[in-house]
């Protein structure tokens, strides 16, 4: 199992720093994702500041954009980092895409992405091979690529694709045409055996190909003291208030506390939200643990279960320095 850290939304002048440290603690990869910053410029700084890390995004909206777009960022970013480079894609919520970006929501998310996944190769296979583009869909028609816009074959041209979710519709369409699933921080032990991996599996042998062959990886939520606790609570509630996330909460018999939830955030009840995740909810989406005992409990958890695995607070060199030393240094002795 991979341990890898998350890259927190802060100005670029910091990423050396922080990819250096980063390196030298031990992690595994480095992950961007998109709150308050771009997911992708932080990257390029990745590329030029380290050797052996590998980066990507967790997640890029892939509805904010075009595939040709992505493409040439994602070419840029394979071939300055000798392939170190992971495209994780996110379709967002229909609210977000379209009030936040400013895009059209299509008529099935699923549908689109698998059709943008689709576009993603059918645009690098034409630079690296030298084939005319010829790419139609339902939501793209990709058929002009000139030489004066074609980059040069790079070395790396496969690049993997990550995409990410919660419901069984995203993980099924990760195992008929992904490389690896970013499975949401909201999640269960329960609801990673019975929902996430068995929808994989399903969508693997649609394609024929071998599940061994897909990553899977995670962020954990984690408590170490009381005001932890409190966050991660209140992380839960927002997260369960989310109508498309009903299914995680449906699973453990508290479907009705999920609608109570969703109600509350319409009416930005916030702090009412956060009191009415019990003990046992924390206990069953999070790892309460102290630290001198949490690389074990984590190792415990997830090692026989994902490919890799982040923790929820992001890493910031000078933050919690002892904590990332330790903890990093921990999971690579229980793996």
């Amino acid at each position: 199992m991979k341990f890898d850290a998350s890259i927190p939304p802060t100005s670029l002048k910091q990423i050396p720093e922080l990819v250096t440290a980063a390196e030298e603690i031990g992690f595994d990869a480095l992950w961007s994702s998109e709150t308050q910053r771009s997911p992708f410029l932080p990257l390029a700084l990745v590329a030029e500041h380290s050797q052996r890390l590998q980066f990507g995004t967790s997640v890029a909206i892939g509805f904010a954009r075009s595939p040709a777009t992505m493409a040439y960022t994602s070419w840029d970013l394979a071939e300055a980092s000798g392939g170190r480079f992971i495209l994780g894609l996110g379709t967002q919520v229909k609210a977000h895409i379209e009030r936040r970006f400013g895009m059209a929501w299509p008529d099935s998310p699923v549908g689109k992405l698998r059709e943008l996944i689709g576009a993603l190769r059918a645009i690098w296979h034409s630079w690296q091979s030298g084939e005319r583009l010829n790419f139609r869909g339902d939501y793209f028609k990709l058929t002009l690529m000139s030489p004066f816009f074609t980059p040069a074959p790079i070395q790396y041209p496969d690049i993997p694709i990550f995409i990410a979710g919660v419901n069984p519709g995203l993980c099924t369409l990760e195992g008929e045409v992904a490389d690896g699933f970013h499975a949401h921080p909201y999640h269960s032990e329960r609801y990673l055996r019975e929902v996430v991996i068995p929808s994989i599996e399903k969508g693997a042998q649609r394609s024929g190909r071998d599940k061994s062959d897909i990553q899977l990886s995670v962020t954990a939520l984690i408590a170490t003291d009381s005001s932890e606790k409190e966050f991660v609570r209140s992380q839960i509630a927002f997260y369960a208030s989310t109508p498309s996330y009903r299914s995680v909460m449906d699973l453990h018999g508290w479907g009705e506390l999920a609608q109570t939830l969703q109600g509350l955030s319409r009416r930005g009840k916030w702090g009412e939200m956060t009191a009415l995740i019990s003990d046992e909810m924390l206990d069953t989406f999070a790892i309460v643990s102290n630290q001198d005992e949490l690389a074990g409990v984590l190792h415990s958890k997830y090692a026989n279960l994902v490919d890799r695995l982040s923790l929820y607070i992001p890493f910031f060199p000078g933050d919690k320095d002892e904590f990332w030393h330790k903890i990093a240094k921990e999971m690579q002795t229980e793996s």
